[in-house]
């Protein structure tokens, strides 16, 4: 999440920069519209799922509470990061020229919006990544070792796994700044978001990039270890399936195998593994390339903006893999539906 760019004041005279998506007003329309829809989509879906998981009691598990959080997590996104962008971008259609505070980073001014907007969206990326892995955890457990998983899983440690995981991932998104002079947060122009900056000029600093390495080093080898869980417990869930269709007109059912109820769920976490992956993929790439000097302006927009619409992404999985999710929804919105019918 890091863009190159100078310690004072960013190009005044190109304040937003010609991308792919904004050189006409069309496209800056279009785009604008794209992210009002998102933060209704992100806004929606979200408090879908936590008055699901919180107003349902077959959700008070440790499933369901890792589930609010990534919710929580995504909620954030659609509440501050989104807005700053469509306020920002608003406010250049109809004055054609950006806001005073996108034509520096926050090394140069006492208080810059991306101070709070830019934390908060990696750190919910961290906190999405982390959630996704203990999801990962908690299902591999429950289909692995059927017998331990009530033990091993409790509602206790999974809160106390979460506090930390949001905790731990904003501590590494504050750190870049908290451990480097040379790094700063800007609005780009390329991104249509807050990114972390380098805030020197000349010779690319040596220690800055390092920091900046840690963000996707740190999420692929979490990423990594998601999907080979994964991987493992879904070959598990195969061979039960096998052996059960084998062993089909006998007593094959058994307390030491996984519930259908648990290998639904495993299957639910990883096809939620698999999209996250699918939208961090990009950003990784990018925070590489730009470390190494390359601006890849247009690419940028898109790999921020993959990554924002993840955050609509979970509610809809829930929704198609999980019955019992999508029951408790529809049961949710039928007043809803109820009074549009009474009006009709």
């Amino acid at each position: 999440m890091t863009e190159s760019s100078t310690p004072t004041m960013l190009d005044q005279t190109e304040p937003a920069r010609c991308t792919v998506c904004c050189c006409t007003l069309a496209h800056k329309v279009l785009m604008v519209l794209f992210m009002v829809l998102l933060i209704l989509a992100i806004l929606f879906g979200n408090l879908v799922t936590l008055a699901v998981v919180l107003g349902t009691k077959h959700f008070h598990t440790p499933q369901g509470y890792l589930k609010a959080s990534l919710a929580v997590a995504d909620l954030a996104v659609g509440i501050f990061v989104v807005p700053l962008s469509v306020y920002a971008e608003v406010y250049l259609m109809v004055t054609d020229s950006a806001p005073e505070w996108t034509s520096y980073n926050s090394q140069s001014v006492s208080f810059h919006p991306c101070n709070v907007i830019g934390p908060i969206f990696a750190g919910c990326t961290l906190v999405s990544i982390t959630t996704i892995s203990l999801l990962t955890i908690e299902r591999s457990i429950a289909v692995l070792r059927p017998l331990h998983k009530d033990s091993v899983i409790t509602r206790k440690r999974t809160t106390i796994l979460i506090v930390l995981s949001w905790v731990g991932s904003f501590f590494l998104a504050v750190s870049p700044m908290v451990f480097s002079s040379e790094i700063a947060l800007e609005y780009n122009s390329c991104s249509r978001m807050c990114n972390y900056a380098l805030g020197t000029i000349g010779e690319f600093p040596s220690q800055a990039w390092k920091i900046l390495l840690l963000f996707p080093v740190f999420d692929f080898t979490l990423l990594g270890g998601t999907v080979v869980i994964n991987i493992i417990s879904l070959s598990s869930i195969r061979q039960h399936s096998r052996r059960r269709k084998h062993l089909a007109g006998r007593e094959c059912q058994s307390t030491t195998k996984p519930t259908f109820s648990d290998i639904k769920a495993a299957r639910t976490i990883g096809t939620l593994t698999v999209a996250f992956t699918a939208s961090f993929t990009p950003i990784a790439v990018f925070v590489v390339g730009n470390v190494l000097g390359n601006k890849w302006c247009n690419f940028s927009f898109f790999a921020f903006w993959i990554l924002a619409t993840n955050s609509c992404w979970n509610v809809i999985i829930y929704s198609v893999r999980d019955q019992k999710f999508r029951l408790c929804a529809h049961k949710l919105l039928m007043p809803f539906q109820r009074k549009n019918t009474t009006k009709g």
